[in-house]
């Protein structure tokens, strides 16, 4: 027996060890990157002239260099987990602020503020952003939780369907009233533009963030269904739309910043999920870290293919997502994840834990 409580021990330490040693590796490999990151550039940074006082130097590296490193930190964490938050939620492993129609919300949001508030702050655009993000997120799993049978592919088809309409909606408004060339900076994503004092807004994603950790155990329990959300005393409805809304305000902050940055939300958390399994709480660190490197990795890319100019990193980041993205999508269909069909067509929500699973699990 004692022998036996010995191993047990030794077992769960050694497991705790494994978990964190992947957290502390992420970590040390994103301060290398974002150290390296300060000193690519058009204009050569050198540490020891920046130790010396230079003035041109040092106000490069304030104004432009570290402002644009914490932008892309806050984007990679931010997009990351929305995307996380999302799947989470819909139990679908190609839910994310791109399937789900959310990102094109958050850009006819800002034409909106474009339109009837054309002197609006960023701040203005970023309140007309989000209440358009959360209601483009709404309708669509409003419209998700009334289909019957849910196959894992046609729930993000959907979602990118409904973001098309949204996006036809809004370039149609934009050359109606001559706004394309205005509404252009949103709809590609780049960090060329991030300086200090015009993206500040940001910064709103660390609370968000830290609300997500804090109610992870909440966006579980949601993820198993309507059902057994009530039988654990947890309001489903207040649980499911707060975390939705979570996630869109997240996605509407990088828009408003940076525009459109497609395939984080979907590609970092299902890659993660990969070696670190599908609970929120376990997975929301490592995926942060692993988001924010892979964005400071595409945009370091981004600076030095054809330097000195610079590609958006939307750009680079489409590529490598598109890839990834067939090859999730043939992994998760060979594994078998088929449909699912529901006890009835409100019971599980966007969640579909508590249905009845045909050719796999659902997710």
């Amino acid at each position: 027996m004692l022998i036996d409580k010995r191993r047990s021990r030794a077992q769960k330490e050694e497991s705790t060890i494994k978990r964190y040693l992947t957290t502390i590796l992420l970590s040390l490999f994103l301060l290398i990157l974002s150290v390296w990151s300060l000193f690519i550039g058009v204009i050569d940074l050198e540490l020891s002239t920046l130790l010396n006082g230079n003035l041109e130097q040092l106000k490069i590296f304030l104004v432009s260099r570290l402002p644009r490193l914490l932008a892309i930190l806050c984007t990679g964490v931010g997009m990351s987990v929305a995307g996380l938050i999302m799947q989470q939620l819909c139990r679908n492993k190609f839910v994310s602020p791109t399937t789900g129609a959310t990102i094109s919300s958050a850009q006819f949001g800002i034409l909106l503020a474009l339109l009837f508030m054309p002197n609006s702050t960023l701040w203005g655009r970023a309140l007309f952003a989000f209440a358009a993000a959360i209601l483009g997120t709404w309708i669509f799993v409003w419209f998700i939780q009334r289909i019957r049978f849910k196959d894992v592919i046609m729930v993000p088809l959907v979602g990118i369907m409904f973001g098309n309409v949204i996006g036809g909606i809004t370039n149609y408004l934009a050359y109606q009233y001559e706004m394309t060339q205005a509404l252009s900076t949103w709809l590609v994503g780049h960090f060329s533009l991030v300086v200090r004092g015009r993206f500040e807004l940001v910064y709103l994603i660390v609370p968000l963030v830290i609300l997500a950790f804090l109610f992870a155990n909440h966006f579980n329990i949601v993820g198993m269904g309507k059902d057994f959300s009530k039988n654990l005393g947890v309001p489903y409805n207040l649980v499911l739309f707060a975390g939705l809304s979570i996630a869109a305000m997240i996605t509407a902050s990088v828009v408003v910043i940076v525009g459109s940055i497609s395939y984080i939300g979907l590609i970092v958390p299902n890659l993660v999920a990969m070696f670190k399994g599908d609970r929120i709480r376990g997975t929301l660190v490592d995926t942060a870290l692993f988001g924010a490197i892979f964005v400071l990795a595409c945009d370091m890319l981004a600076r030095v293919v054809i330097a000195p100019y610079e590609l958006p990193i939307e750009l680079i980041v489409g590529i490598l997502g598109s890839i990834l993205f067939v090859g999730l999508l043939l992994y998760r269909l060979r594994r078998g994840n088929k449909a699912i069909r529901l006890g009835s067509a409100h019971s599980g929500g966007c969640a579909a834990a508590v249905s009845q699973v045909e050719g796999g699990d659902g997710a």
